[in-house]
């Protein structure tokens, strides 16, 4: 999974891209610091892996991953070059889902490009530049599909009445609704969105005290997003401490911890509909994330393509039965451990030993 965060320069995109990485990338009081993209790798928490891992004793214990691409920050008129705009819209393209950050914290010492905090109208530049740049992909593609029409095939005609939707929908400031042709377009407006409100760090404790948090929210639910507040400097600094240490900070604000990875990561999982189920034959205990809704077979071919082609059954037991009854062999005499089929759709917290034919060398 690669989720994208992009913003306006100077709303704290490369601290948090550090928080949630550790990665190290360049932070400067002044636009464009970032310039290629800084990608990290970050394994997911997951209580369940760990218990299994306490529970199993493999050799090797392997966490599913997920990949943030820092983007360097969006200008006005980025969708016409200004700023390297339409590099930086290029790389929101590749991701999967996009973490929009927007300022909220004051520090006179990190200048606004555009002079004042004020997250709507930040928002609204960013929204404008995605749909103008959008825009621009559709009217290419009505250029195409005009030529195409001469052709007498219906499939045009249909296809310039979706792409005029279209028009009218980024037209009007609307996320236009999935579709083939707009996942064919990699429409930026279409992408998954999290937005995350970067706040100080006294401001975390009550965001909806906030001067214009409200209306923010109430934005994002128009459009289809959800809210994640995050103090992305206070984020930075519980990096360095230990677990203890971060579990005392939070208690001492009578506050049950959560970091900001296990917040947005819990929030992207939902946003692309992703469950998780994991492996445990042989050395290794792993987790996999997968789309919900996967079949069996689609699931066992995300280990290996021949394990997908060779499929015979797959036996499956429920996180939470295999947690309970502490074994494979106990499950089975349970009547916890089940065979399933090729048309199994693969629940979230399944544990699952896939039985397969290797294809003849």
């Amino acid at each position: 999974m690669d989720i994208g965060i992009v913003g306006l320069p100077n709303v704290g995109k490369s601290t948090l891209f550090n928080a949630l990485t550790q990665a190290g990338a360049m932070v400067a009081n002044y636009p464009f610091c970032t310039i290629e993209p800084q990608i990290g790798v970050v394994p997911v928490p997951d209580n369940r892996l760990r218990q299994l891992g306490e529970l199993l004793k493999p050799e090797k214990l392997t966490p599913t991953t997920i990949q943030f691409i820092d983007i360097a920050g969006l200008v006005k008129g980025a969708s016409k070059g200004e700023g390297l705009g339409n590099q930086f819209l290029g790389h929101i393209r590749e991701v999967d889902a996009v973490l929009h950050v927007v300022r909220f914290f004051g520090n006179s010492n990190v200048v606004h490009v555009n002079g004042q905090v004020d997250p709507l109208a930040d928002l609204g530049v960013i929204s404008t530049e995605l749909a103008l740049a959008d825009l621009d992909t559709v009217e290419k593609r009505m250029e195409k599909t005009a030529r195409q029409i001469k052709t007498g095939k219906p499939e045009y005609k249909e296809e310039m009445a979706e792409l005029e939707g279209l028009v009218k929908f980024l037209s009007a400031g609307k996320k236009p609704p999935h579709s083939p042709l707009v996942a064919e377009l990699q429409l930026l407006s279409s992408k998954p969105c999290i937005y995350v409100a970067n706040l100080d760090e006294d401001q975390i404790m009550a965001p909806e005290k906030v001067n214009g948090y409200q209306e923010f929210v109430a934005y994002a639910k128009e459009n289809g997003a959800e809210v994640v507040p995050i103090s992305a400097d206070l984020e930075m600094g519980l990096v360095e401490l230990s677990e203890d240490e971060r579990e005392e900070y939070w208690d001492s604000m009578g506050l049950t911890y959560e970091s900001g990875l296990e917040r947005l990561i819990a929030k992207s999982y939902q946003l692309l509909d992703l469950v998780t189920f994991y492996t445990v034959k042989g050395p290794e205990t792993r987790a996999w994330t997968i789309k919900k809704g996967t079949k069996a077979p689609e699931a066992a071919g995300k280990i290996h393509s021949d394990m997908e082609a060779g499929f015979i059954k797959a036996e499956v037991v429920t996180f939470g039965a295999l947690n309970q009854v502490k074994s494979f062999a106990a499950a089975k005499d349970k009547g916890d451990l089940r065979i399933e089929g090729r048309d199994y759709v693969v629940q979230d917290g399944d544990v699952i030993l896939f039985r397969f034919k290797a294809p003849n060398n």
